[in-house]
């Protein structure tokens, strides 16, 4: 006989899952920022493929988790919003490094650490916000991680703007313009899936609080 400390601690199972999820996606912007303080002549790529290795992975398991857990800690739907939000950001991150690691030799006197600063600030801000959710559903405290969110956004979107006006200056090579463009826009992506994945969490705690 099951009692029901017993089904709800297998419920509480998925704070451990996307908790860990959001923790790979602070990781996966931590190893962006560390590929450019280090400013690697030949990029490597193997922090962000385990990175999303090990997303896929948790993704995964909390698919096989919906289907075998009667109770969950959280609505069903909002624990898939949730995990896909997250998987979405560690996804950008790798797609980014993996774009970069082909043009990193075109590139070398550009200022990407700064934008991945911001990423990795956000990053965090979701780790906190989603680690929250196990404590309780603190509004209150939820929104101030959410009103941080939103201010490292208006920063990364500052910056596009400095961008898009040096870009469009004429002093650049078409080519370098390109690759540029779609680089930033890929670092300002992952960012914009921080936000998402803000919105999320805050859903859920407005919704049970």
């Amino acid at each position: 006989m099951f009692s029901l400390q017993t089904i709800f601690g297998k419920g509480d199972k998925f704070y451990g899952l996307l908790e860990a999820s959001a923790q790979t996606a602070r990781d996966s912007a931590s190893a962006l920022v560390n590929l450019f303080s280090t400013r690697q002549q030949t990029p490597s790529l193997a922090d962000f493929m385990h990175a999303r290795k090990r997303e896929k992975d948790l993704s995964a398991e909390i698919n096989r988790e919906l289907v075998n857990t009667f109770v969950t800690a959280l609505d069903r739907e909002d624990i898939e919003a949730l995990s896909a939000a997250l998987n979405k950001i560690t996804k950008s991150i790798a797609k980014f490094a993996e774009r970069y690691s082909l043009a990193s030799d075109r590139l070398g006197d550009i200022d990407f650490a700064s934008r991945a600063a911001l990423l990795e600030k956000a990053a965090e801000v979701i780790r906190e916000m989603v680690f929250h959710l196990r404590k309780g559903m603190d509004l209150g405290a939820i929104r101030l991680l959410n009103d941080r969110l939103q201010a490292i956004e208006n920063e990364a979107d500052r910056l596009m703007v400095e961008l898009y006006r040096d870009l469009y200056s004429g002093r650049h090579e078409a080519l370098r313009v390109l690759l540029l463009k779609d680089l930033f826009e890929l670092l300002e992506k992952a960012i914009d899936r921080c936000r998402d994945a803000g919105n999320v969490v805050f859903q859920i705690v407005l919704k049970n609080s």
